[in-house]
């Protein structure tokens, strides 16, 4: 397996399943949908998804090689997927309250 590819491969099975995680995250709520709200959600999905790739490099990088190739990708993409869902579910909470503020 090419050694990008197999970086990445994480990134290239979830992709989908994110992009279907964003679209529910910026679609509800539906109102209000202002600029700000549109800024909001733009930051915190570019935010979540950044907070991925790091995470998904850094623990491959990290990954005990003593437990075969396999343990860094299961572990890039546990601690991937436990990062871009907890960026997004602190985005959604500071959402819902700065709704609640206005």
């Amino acid at each position: 397996m090419s050694p990008i590819f197999e970086l990445n491969l994480a990134l290239i099975l979830f992709l989908p399943w994110f992009a279907i995680l964003g679209a529910l995250f910026w679609m509800f709520p539906r109102h209000p949908r202002n600029a700000s709200r549109k800024l909001f959600d733009s930051v915190a999905l570019l935010l979540a998804f950044t907070a991925f790739l790091l995470s998904l490099y850094w623990s491959h990088t990290n990954a005990d090689p003593i437990y075969g190739k396999m343990w860094q990708q299961i572990l890039a993409t546990a601690v991937g997927y436990g990062v871009f869902l907890a960026v997004l579910v602190v985005a959604f909470f500071l959402r819902r309250r700065w709704f609640r503020r206005h």
